[in-house]
């Protein structure tokens, strides 16, 4: 007999269409179960579809940006850690100045003056491995962070400067015998702390923007 030629009661037609809905049904059940989503598809329900879709995106976005910002936090502090090193630095070779001040002895002047300058190229040697991912901001580099989903929308751009012996004024190669050159020094490395400390404040006031944003996203 052909298949098209088997006829169906009303009651096996009925049944045959039960049977077919609750495997329909089983399987969209295992697929919201396998998902975790009550909608899986615009079949579904095309509304919600749609509107959870462009809420995904958005998470997406700012996931991404708190990434950034996590990366940014981690730049900020990399040049913190930098500017600390270097201000005791600074600190230890202002007392190699006080003592060459302090004394008529040529030798230990220019003893002083050799330690000091060992300590001006160490300034420099730190500026330029306080970087984080490719981004120094005592380099002179500038970090750019976006804490929109949006781009543009909210940013905050953090401006580095040189942290470099030369740039802060304390590489001076005037010689130390010479008490008026070692006094000299000692005011430019005062200096050079000042803007430190300066430099070092405007970076924690970023920080604290930044976390705080992270935080809020």
């Amino acid at each position: 007999m052909a298949i098209n030629d088997i006829s169906l009661t009303a009651g096996m037609r009925n049944n045959l269409l039960a049977l077919q809905k609750t495997t329909q049904q089983l399987s969209q059940t295992q697929d919201r179960l396998s998902s975790g989503k009550r909608v899986n598809s615009a079949l579904d329900n095309p509304t919600n579809f749609f509107a959870a879709q462009s809420h995904l995106e958005r998470a997406s976005d700012l996931n991404d940006r708190k990434d950034g910002m996590s990366e940014a936090v981690q730049t900020i502090k990399s040049a913190d850690n930098g500017i600390k090193a270097i201000t005791a630095l600074i600190q230890s070779a202002k007392g190699l100045a006080s003592a060459a001040t302090s004394t008529s002895d040529t030798l230990s002047q220019l003893t002083y003056e050799s330690q000091f300058l060992q300590i001006t190229s160490q300034i420099t040697t730190l500026a330029s491995d306080s970087g984080y991912r490719g981004t120094n901001l005592l380099t002179n580099s500038t970090l750019a962070i976006e804490f929109s989903a949006k781009t543009g929308a909210a940013s905050l751009s953090v401006a580095g400067f040189k942290a470099d012996a030369v740039s802060l004024g304390v590489s001076s190669t005037a010689n130390w015998t010479t008490v008026a050159n070692a006094t000299q020094a000692m005011a430019n490395m005062d200096n050079a702390l000042t803007t430190l400390r300066a430099k070092s404040s405007t970076l924690a006031s970023n920080l604290s923007i930044v976390t705080a944003r992270q935080d809020f996203t």
